[in-house]
């Protein structure tokens, strides 16, 4: 199993973090299996990091086997959404771009993925435009919709199967909206996807 994910798919986050918007094609990274938190389950607040951010996003369930997708067969490949969260040590991954090294200790780390169940697409009413929110104590910091995306669910298949073989149950965490921000032992972090509550998560 393989966790895709892509930054700066959205403008604003992009923008809010002083990153250039990509416009030629999508930036991937990965995560390991052993990043994956499940069930609800709590987070434990490392000791090598002390600026962890949440980075709320809808992430797509691959269903079928497949490289080099072409455009007109990408929806094929995923048949469900979810809700997760691509946890960054921003204090890490920032010395690590200053020095030009790569930065998936600041990215993959253990348990640096929550993930919801999953959300049949055949369930929701426009999945080319899914509404997404990330609360922190009660209170929206991230609202998304993923019309808004530079690269579309079929783009980023297309992308990745280029150069991945895509594996039914794999992953693709498809990028976050602005607003992420700093997590604290004691903060409590909800996501929906159109108005359903689907993950909770408990900083400890």
């Amino acid at each position: 199993m393989k966790i895709f994910c892509i930054g700066r798919n959205y403008a604003d986050h992009a923008k809010e973090l002083n990153n250039p918007v990509p416009t030629t094609e999508p930036l991937i990274f990965m995560k390991p299996p052993t990043a994956l938190l499940i069930s609800n389950r709590p987070f434990y607040h490392p000791d090598y990091s002390n600026n962890i951010h949440y980075e709320g996003e809808i992430v797509l369930r691959i269903c079928k086997n497949g490289r080099s997708v072409q455009p007109e067969f990408a929806s094929r490949y995923y048949d469900a959404v979810a809700f997760g969260i691509d946890f960054t040590a921003r204090d890490i991954q920032d010395r690590l771009k200053a020095k030009g090294q790569p930065w998936e200790i600041a990215k993959g780390f253990d348990r640096s993925a929550p993930l919801s169940k999953f959300v049949p697409l055949a369930d929701l009413k426009n999945p080319e435009a899914i509404d997404f929110q990330l609360m922190k104590n009660g209170e929206v910091v991230q609202h998304g919709n993923t019309k808004d995306l530079i690269f579309s669910f079929d783009t980023l298949i297309c992308h990745i199967s280029r150069y991945f073989t895509l594996h039914t149950g794999d992953y693709v965490f498809t990028g976050t909206p602005a607003g992420v921000g700093p997590i604290q032992i004691g903060d409590t972090l909800d996501g929906y996807i159109e108005g359903q509550h689907l993950l909770q998560c408990k900083i400890k």
